[in-house]
Order: structure tokens, then sequence, then C-alpha cells
């Protein structure tokens, strides 16, 4: 639907997800499932900016990772993530020589290797109004991974269900209300999306992850 609307289209971001999933963690992964503790983990590499693993648990008790590397898609593109055992070996030589009850995040998946490319749209993504089309979630402002692209499309959602309610039969002014509101708010959340990837990627990450914990942290404009 995208491009009835607008020329633009997603771009590579420079990062992605290796996705894992260790099933049963208590009982089948106890040393990694205590590493991670009751909720989440954040690891970071001291030794490589733009790397880190971050693992939660599922209600099922599955530990739920994703390691971040800054690679380039043709780095990528040479791992066959068809076939998990070369895939696994591949991505595990990235976390060589971290303690073993985290790279078995890694090394220990219950499945393959899923890579998830880290696409974005332009951060202003807007468009003009278009007679019956309008757009929604990730279709209207794909952004790195920052927990706030599911909040965004469910928003979107009930706003423009409420734009139509209080326009019965007039389409036109719900979407154009709609989308009034929704480009100056989802402008501004990928501007703090990019900002909060930038400060947890970057230098000085674990300090930085700290200092937003604690309420330190020192936000730059």
């Amino acid at each position: 639907m995208r491009p009835l609307l607008s020329d633009a289209t997603p771009e590579y971001g420079g990062t992605s997800f290796v996705e894992t999933f260790l099933f049963d963690g208590d009982d089948r992964h106890p040393a990694t499932a205590k590493a991670v503790g009751g909720g989440s983990l954040f690891v970071f590499d001291p030794n490589a900016s733009w790397k880190r693993i971050d693992v939660h648990r599922e209600g099922d008790r599955t530990l739920h990772a994703y390691l971040t590397l800054s690679k380039p898609l043709d780095w990528f593109a040479g791992i066959d993530f068809t076939d998990p055992a070369a895939a696994t070996a591949r991505i595990a030589r990235e976390v060589d020589g971290w303690a073993p009850e985290l790279a078995a995040l890694i090394t220990g998946s219950d499945t393959g290797p899923v890579h998830r490319p880290h696409y974005a749209l332009p951060v202003e993504h807007r468009w003009d109004r278009v007679a019956g089309v309008t757009l929604l979630g990730d279709a209207a402002h794909l952004q790195p991974p920052n927990g706030e692209g599911a909040n965004l499309a469910m928003q979107d959602g009930a706003e423009l269900g409420a734009a139509i309610a209080a326009h019965p039969g007039d389409i036109e002014a719900a979407l154009t209300e709609y989308e009034q509101a929704m480009f100056p708010r989802s402008a501004a959340a990928a501007a703090q999306g990019a900002a909060f990837n930038k400060v947890l990627l970057g230098d000085n990450a674990p300090q930085n992850l700290i200092g937003i914990l604690t309420g330190s942290y020192q936000w730059s404009e």
C-alpha cells in the first residue's frame, strides 16, 4: 500500500538481530537461566561497540534472546541460515570468549538462529492526502526496534477508529484528522528511538544504560 502514498522505502540501518530460543530454561539450561535472573538481561561486549545480547524470560520459561550485531547485509548473506548447525557455528564466533552461560544463548539455542535485519523509514516520513488510503503501524513509520513499534501501531489503530467514528459518512475528514495527529507523533517517537538505540549501542553503552535506569543520564538535544 505504501507506494500509493509515498516513494519512501525502508533502508537498512546497519545493525541486525540474530534471534534464538532456549526452551524450558530453568531445567534444561540452568546456568543460563540463573544468569538471566527473573526477568531480562542486557549483556554488552566491552571490546566491541554495537554488539550486545538482550534476553528475557517468557511465560513458559523460554529464554528468548537477541544478539545485536553491526554488520552489513552482505555479511549476513554469507551465512546459510537454512543450515542451523552451520549458522550457529558462524554466529557463535561472535561471542567467542564470553562466559559459557552467556555464549550458550547462541550455542545452546533449541532453534536455528534467525536473522532479523533492522530497517527504517525516514524519521519525518509523511505524504499528501490521497483519497481513500492511509497507512498505520510499520507501513507508516517503520523504526529500529526500541519497544515502541507495537505501541505506536496500536495507538494508530485506536486513533484511526476514533476518527472514523467521529466523522460518520465522511471518511476523508477522518483520514485527514488521523494523519495530522499521527505524523508528528510518529516523527517524535522515531527520533527518540534512534537516539535510544545509539545510546545503548555505542561507546559507554553499559554506563549509559545504568544512567538511564537510575535517572542520571543526561540526554543531549
